[in-house]
């Protein structure tokens, strides 16, 4: 290839690229205003789900206490008054989450055998 018409090609080749090529543009950023960690009790008005465990003929009293126990960490006591619910009122409401923990606790208490569902709460 010739000089003169490299150097022609080369003269075209600046050309366009400088031509077709878009302006530089800086992107706003605006910072989020009031972002903050959440705190225990926006997780609890986030949370919509009800855990509830129902009345059964088949499961001992001590058994429920020992599943309520096991399942969410609670102390007897807690237990106790949440098997005591089940037993005189029919059902408990255990505890308000989020939908993929209910979900968990629900399957939990089944796997033990005890008749909870969950419910979303208005």
């Amino acid at each position: 290839m010739r000089k003169a018409s490299r150097r022609r090609l080369d003269n075209l080749g600046k050309v366009f690229y400088r031509s077709g090529m878009a302006a530089t543009v800086t992107p706003e950023t605006t910072p989020q205003i009031g972002h903050t960690k959440k705190t225990d009790e926006q997780t609890k008005l986030e949370s919509g789900y009800l855990v509830v465990c129902w009345d059964d003929p088949v499961n001992f009293m001590e058994y429920v206490t020992h599943v309520f126990q096991k399942v969410f960490g609670w102390n007897k006591t807690r237990a106790e008054q949440h098997m005591l619910q089940v037993h005189n009122l029919g059902k408990s409401v255990l505890t308000r989450e989020g939908l993929e923990k209910a979900e968990h606790y629900v399957h939990q208490l089944q796997k033990y055998s005890l008749h909870a569902t969950m419910e979303r709460d208005q």
